[in-house]
């Protein structure tokens, strides 16, 4: 896990160093290990370590290749690297580190760009090809390690942050109109967009070559989700048994370390079953929890705090347990730190993130991540439930689109932009981007409840889990901390898309038979519908406590809602209604004020609203205006 940045000079001026270590010192956070710089004429590209495989200089970078001809600079961990790295001897390749750079630039030199196919991991590249003098950009098939990219036409720059391409001084910062509307529509971008005019993100299982005959970046995908084929003579224990080998495998790939490794520990299955299983390999595994001061917290958001769940799984698992506790007041100080850090705005609440891995970072390089386990196995089912009984493609689209609205539906777009800003966009364009991630992939189909569901796992899987993924690498790597998805290996994943939807969900049975119009509340039916993930459950059930595998799902937030009302109320007018509102520029006040109004005095509920609310507000300050967090 590291940060990389670099230059390339299409029309052949020169390369500065000291513009690359400029780029590289913005993201310092990254790699506090060390760093190194290359440039070769028109090709600059530098490194900010964070030494977690062979630690030693052997395994610095930018790295080269026993024959000369690539130079790589990369971000992540690849877990079959010892594998390759055997392949590759046979072969006749040499190595002098046990770092898993070295078997990237190798492969590099006896496959070619087809090597970041062989690749179980995560991983942001940027390779040169020195004989040819042509650059490959590349990134993971899941898209866990993030790389962003700018290009004028002459000149290209990359880096695993926006920070660091907004440190060359071609770049002026402006705001992307487009992604703004999306951001407003999603909260998260299903496009490779961001809020800066002409930063665009290398989308996942891509790689990108430009040389100095390229004029445009030409996308190269060689890797998709596809849950459209599921092998329907796999019986549930066929399921429930390889489910149970596979994410053992998992784990134990992504424990490689020379430095310690930790876990996540919330009160849910799917970090409790990384954490049983990390366990056999750790002999006394540190593990973390984030918890929330519940003394002003009502309603629904007084079931948030995990610590309990957690605690009573640290003690069964014998653990070395942390805590760390969140209250109202944490909120001003951390969100200017993570809007910086992010950058590029997208899904939940996620300050918690910054503290837990804060946290984490005092005692580990690495940590586990649960993440992804829902998004595989149907961790959501009252979402399913609302759109699978769809008649066709047009219905689907229509029901789910009305379901994603996450912030503000398409009717009241004209209330929350101001007219100049109004006029800089195409309004109907988020329902375009909507549909395009569906039609992206023509296996899809659109017939039976069965595919209804598919379509919803592979269009969650796509956006939002992307979101989350980004998320997760930004904050922890604002503390110098490694997040690995055990539930994001390549094997597990493979098989988890060929398990029958009757697998996953434990009423589609019951649904297809009962007449929904039977319901008065429907989102109230299907949100006691809880029943996702039933193999997983099943093949996690003789290795964490019955409470945890029975438990209920529930998502990683703050109750904001409730704060929102009380303690960080005045924070929230402070920031978003006065006159030094910078967003107000962009955003019509009035709205802002009538969704504050209504959250305060009629309790309805606008959390996600006013976060990100407060979310572009920080941006406009720290990335239009300059403004410095201390």
């Amino acid at each position: 896990m590291c940060g990389i940045a670099g230059i390339l000079n299409i029309n052949g001026d020169p390369v500065a160093l000291q513009t690359v270590k400029a780029m590289c010192e913005k993201i310092a956070h990254r790699g506090p290990d060390g760093n190194g710089f290359y440039v070769d004429a028109n090709f600059g590209v530098g490194h900010k370590r964070l030494a977690i495989l062979d630690v030693s200089s052997k395994g610095s970078q930018p790295m080269a290749s026993r024959d000369g001809r690539w130079i790589i600079s990369f971000n992540g961990c690849i877990y079959n690297f010892m594998e390759l790295r055997q392949e590759l001897r046979a072969k006749g390749h040499s190595f002098v580190s046990t770092s898993d750079t070295e078997v990237i630039v190798e492969g590099l030199a006896e496959w070619g760009a087809d090597v970041f196919k062989k690749f179980n991991g995560m991983f942001a590249v940027a390779a040169w090809d020195k004989k040819e003098r042509a650059l490959y950009l590349s990134r993971d098939r899941f898209g866990v390690k993030p790389l962003y990219y700018w290009f004028n036409g002459n000149t290209l720059l990359f880096g695993s942050e926006i920070k660091a391409i907004l440190a060359h001084p071609a770049v002026k910062v402006n705001v992307n109109f487009s992604a703004l509307n999306e951001y407003f529509t999603f909260q998260n971008l299903f496009t490779f967009n961001t809020l800066f005019e002409n930063v665009h993100l290398l989308p996942p299982a891509n790689t990108v070559r430009v040389d100095s005959a390229s004029t445009s970046i030409r996308h190269n995908s060689w890797w998709d989700y596809d849950f459209s084929a599921p092998d329907e003579s796999m019986t549930f224990a066929d399921a429930e048994e390889e489910t149970k080998r596979l994410l053992r495998l998992a784990v134990s790939r992504q424990m490689i370390s020379d430095v310690p490794v930790g876990s996540y520990l919330s009160g849910g299955m799917d970090s409790g079953s990384i954490t049983s299983i990390a366990c056999t390999h750790v002999k006394r595994l540190n593990t973390f929890t984030c918890g929330f001061d519940m003394s002003e917290v009502t309603g629904a958001e007084s079931n948030y705090d995990e610590r309990r769940d957690a605690e009573l799984m640290a003690n069964f698992f014998k653990t070395e347990h942390y805590e760390q506790i969140i209250n109202a007041g944490d909120l001003s100080w951390s969100l200017p730190r993570v809007v910086y850090h992010l950058e590029d705005l997208r899904v939940g609440m996620s300050y918690p993130n910054y503290y837990i891995s804060r946290l984490a970072s005092k005692f580990v390089k690495v940590c586990l991540q649960g993440t992804g386990g829902d998004e595989l196995f149907g961790g959501y089912p009252w979402r399913y439930y609302r759109v699978f009984r769809s008649l066709d493609q047009q219905e689907f689209f229509d029901q789910y689109y009305g379901f994603w609205q996450r912030l503000v539906p398409d009717e009241q777009r004209g209330l929350l932009f101001t007219d100049g800003t109004r006029a800089k966009m195409d309004c109907s364009e988020p329902r375009q981007i909507f549909e395009r991630v569906f039609t992206f992939n023509k296996k899809l189909q659109y017939s039976t409840p069965e595919d209804h569901i598919q379509n919803s796992l592979y269009f969650e899987i796509k956006t939002f889990l992307h979101g989350l993924l980004i998320v997760g690498d930004k904050l922890a790597m604002a503390n110098g901390l490694e997040e690995r998805f055990p539930f994001l290996d390549n094997d597990l994943v493979d098989f988890a898309q060929k398990i029958p939807v009757r697998h996953k969900l434990g009423n589609l049975e019951y649904f297809k038979r009962v007449d929904e119009n039977e319901f008065r509340d429907k989102r109230k039916v299907y949100q006691e519908f809880n029943d996702g993930k039933n193999v997983l459950r099943k093949a996690m059930s003789d290795i964490i406590p019955e409470k945890i595998v029975n438990r209920k799902k529930q998502g990683f937030s703050a109750p904001d809602e409730s704060w929102y009302r009380g303690e960080n109320a005045a924070y929230v007018k402070e920031l978003l209604l006065n006159k030094k509102t910078v967003s107000s520029d962009y955003i019509n006040q009035d709205y802002i004020r009538t969704i504050v109004d209504e959250h305060v005095n009629k309790h309805i509920n606008h959390r996600l609203l006013i976060w990100s609310f407060m979310n572009f507000e920080w941006w406009c300050r720290v990335f239009l205006n300059g403004e410095k967090i201390n």
